[in-house]
């Protein structure tokens, strides 16, 4: 007599993938969205750059001081060749904002101290009151564009600029690149 063996049922062994979220809808990305986007920098620059021009305009000072002194004010002891990589301007135009800070009193530079030919910026009490006042001009308007956009559209804003930067910036930002790498 023929043994018959009993089939155990098949086992469906196949495991579903985790519920993945719906795909991001595509953006419109046509030129008109483009330009529209671009003069919104553009504007945006200009409005938010014009309440600290007012400022430094009084002291004979224009934008490129003003970069200075946040990036020095950021990163004290900085070298001259860490703030060119920052701001990637020529030498000579960044010797001309530097002579007008250190002359005005608002820079102070001293050697390296491993290699004396570097010269490192630092901030001087004046820098440094300068430096507030036009980040406060700057803040309280910030602050409002924030608070009428709302945390959602401050979180999309953040990774639209985060997005247009190239990744020695971001690695600056985030704290893991150098400011020669920015």
């Amino acid at each position: 007599m023929l043994k018959t063996k009993l089939r155990e049922p098949k086992v469906d062994r196949f495991i579903p993938p985790p519920k993945l979220p719906p795909p991001a809808p595509v953006v419109d990305v046509g030129d008109a969205e483009m330009r529209l986007a671009q003069a919104l920098l553009f504007f945006a620059y200009r409005d938010f750059t014009n309440v600290a021009d007012r400022v430094l305009e009084e002291l004979g000072l224009g934008r490129a001081h003003h970069r200075a002194l946040h990036f020095i004010g950021r990163n004290p002891g900085i070298t001259v060749s860490g703030l060119l990589a920052i701001l990637r301007i020529t030498k000579q135009s960044l010797a001309r904002v530097l002579n007008a800070l250190v002359d005005q009193g608002y820079v102070a530079q001293a050697p390296g101290f491993e290699d004396r030919r570097l010269r490192l910026l630092t901030l001087t009490e004046s820098g440094l009151a300068l430096e507030r006042r036009l980040f406060d001009c700057q803040r309280q308007k910030l602050a409002d564009a924030y608070r009428a956009a709302g945390p959602q559209a401050v979180e999309g804003f953040r990774t639209v600029m985060r997005a247009l930067m190239d990744k020695g910036a971001l690695a600056y930002l985030d704290g893991t690149g150098s400011p020669e790498d920015a």
